[in-house]
């Protein structure tokens, strides 16, 4: 019993810490690399990103705080969910570390509105000349931050809420309304930032030019979330259909990859000659090597390589539990 609880207590304290890091790594990245350079990657801190442009004077976290709370209270209403304390945790204190950060790396209040890079760490940090690497960058680190945050079992809330309520009564499929809701951020964003709508300012190329790249901070953050919180998706499936036993090739599976496979009963379509096939899952690493064995064990074996989606059991990940949190 104290040793179930000790290693409870322990997952309990590095999940709260893992949620902290995430919810800090995400915040990072968006002072830094997102929100000085009005880059607008979707979801409520991009929208956050435009309001700000409005008005000035409201912080971009503060704007967080104006979306996540009524969404979480939506969630119970609209969805009946039953929302976890780390979701609320996580949803309430990355706006607050985000401007805690902004008001540290800015030396003025009249900087902390303008966010002007120029002024970022004192002009040490300007990176207006590279868009393409802090659109990307900046990505990178919320994709982490939130995968972090997932893997912990929580969520920011944000348009996550939002796709779902559009999921249940609109009929639209989860990814789709996702993708539906950051167009709508993007599009307002092109047009306060990139056409100066409310905002007093002209139009040039560069200020349009933004919206281009927020669709690539839009692309790297979902594959980096993807990658971070399921891990490369490079395992493949290997069938053998040989009219030997690939004694050697069996060798190989069992001792030197220390794994095993599944041998299916079969028979050709127009010999009817009974055959067995070679099922296995091996590594993208691992395939070469596999061919090559395959082929010494017998040149006219029949292959076929193809990608496995995911991959559980021993040896691979475990299967989710009810509830858990994937991304897909």
């Amino acid at each position: 019993m104290n040793t179930n609880f000790t290693k409870n207590l322990r997952e309990d304290i590095l999940s709260w810490m893992g949620i902290l890091a995430g919810c800090t790594i995400l915040a990072a990245g968006f002072v830094f690399f997102i929100n000085p350079y009005n880059i607008v990657p979707g979801g409520v801190y991009g929208a956050s990103i435009v309001l700000h442009n409005l008005f000035p004077s409201v912080q971009v976290g503060t704007f967080g705080y104006m979306f996540d709370i009524p969404l979480l209270i939506l969630s119970v209403v609209l969805l009946g969910t039953r929302l976890g304390l780390r979701t609320i945790v996580a949803a309430l204190i990355t706006p607050a570390i985000m401007n805690g950060i902004s008001a540290l790396v800015y030396p003025t209040p009249e900087a902390l509105e303008s966010l002007d890079p120029q002024l970022l760490l004192g002009g040490r940090f300007d990176l207006s000349q590279h868009l393409m690497l802090t659109s990307i960058v900046g990505a990178i680190l919320i994709g982490v931050g939130s995968g972090i945050v997932v893997k912990c079992q929580a969520t920011t809330g944000g348009s996550d809420i939002v796709g779902m309520i559009i999921q249940k009564y609109l009929g639209i499929r989860f990814s789709k309304a996702i993708l539906l809701v950051d167009g709508i951020v993007v599009t307002f964003g092109l047009l306060v930032i990139g056409f100066g709508l409310g905002t007093g300012e002209g139009t040039s190329a560069e200020s349009w030019c933004l919206s281009l790249y927020s669709l690539i901070s839009i692309y790297v953050i979902a594959r980096v979330i993807g990658y971070v919180v399921s891990g490369a998706k490079d395992d493949k499936l290997i069938f053998v259909i040989s009219d030997k036993e690939l004694t050697s090739f069996r060798q190989y599976i069992l001792n030197d990859m220390d794994r095993t496979a599944t041998v299916i009963k079969s028979s050709g379509l127009y010999t009817r000659e009974d055959k067995e096939m070679l099922f296995l899952v091996v590594t993208q690493r691992e395939v070469t090597r596999v061919k090559h064995t395959i082929k010494e064990a017998d040149p006219n074996a029949f292959v076929v390589v193809t990608d496995a989606y995911d991959t559980y059991g021993d040896g691979w990940k475990r299967l989710p539990s009810k509830g858990e949190i994937e991304v897909e």
